[in-house]
């Protein structure tokens, strides 16, 4: 491969950590390119399109994906696992992660303080393809499901961003958000939760992980995975 994409699509919440993830990014390929990796690649900007075709791309050298398609969508036989972020937020256990379960404060007022007393309620998500968003809720409903149906109506706004402006702007009763987006949400914009309740965490799952194309044989990989760690290791408050 004569030429290399790379980009972290998944947490870029606010412009200042888009940076900061390109920033980590840089470094760790960099580092690569120094210890032989490849000198000739393009670091991608948002918008990044079409998630799951860039995570199947040949001349991917690195980027982040959920563990959603990851583990269930036949994403691991295309990529090489690189590492998985340990993040200290509320909600994560070393590599694993949660989803916070989380009500409008209208809805929360008026009973929904349970997710079992969220039935009938709209829900809102942010992809068919997220762990954190879709499937974490619909294991945490199949419960209290009855007939297969729990919540009045399911939308999808197509971000967790998203989903929690729908929640405050009242076209959405309540959804689970990855942890970590919640975090830097309530550090960098925490008037988004101004009207938002956190009622339950469900189970926790592997966090998302670094991947990288096979096109990368198994040395390369590891020698990605080192710089990586370099990258990670050399700026720890980032």
């Amino acid at each position: 491969m004569s030429s290399w994409i790379a980009g972290l699509p998944m947490y870029n919440v606010t412009p200042r950590h888009a940076a900061l993830w390109r920033a980590l990014l840089r470094d760790a390929l960099d580092a690569f390119a120094r210890a032989g990796g490849p000198i000739d690649f393009t670091l991608l900007d948002e918008p990044f399109g079409d998630l799951p075709a860039l995570w199947r791309r040949p001349d991917l050298l690195l980027s982040q994906t959920c563990g959603f398609p990851y583990r269930m969508l036949g994403l691991r036989d295309d990529v090489h696992l690189i590492a998985t972020p340990a993040f200290d937020a509320q909600g994560c256990d070393g590599a694993r992660y949660r989803s916070m379960l989380v009500v409008s404060a209208r809805v929360h007022a008026g009973g929904a303080t349970t997710l079992a007393a969220c039935r009938g309620l709209r829900a809102g998500y942010n992809g068919d393809d997220s762990h954190s968003g879709m499937n974490a809720l619909r294991h945490a409903v199949a419960p209290h499901a009855h007939d297969g149906r729990f919540f009045g109506s399911v939308t999808s706004f197509g971000s967790h961003l998203n989903v929690l402006r729908a929640i405050g702007a009242g076209d959405a009763d309540c959804a689970a958000i990855d942890c970590v987006t919640f975090a830097y949400v309530r550090d960098a914009l925490p008037a988004l939760l101004d009207g938002i309740r956190v009622i339950d965490m469900p189970a926790p799952a592997p966090g998302l992980p670094f991947i990288a194309s096979r096109a990368l044989d198994d040395a390369q990989a590891a020698a990605l995975r080192d710089a990586l760690d370099h990258a990670v290791a050399a700026d720890a408050a980032r």
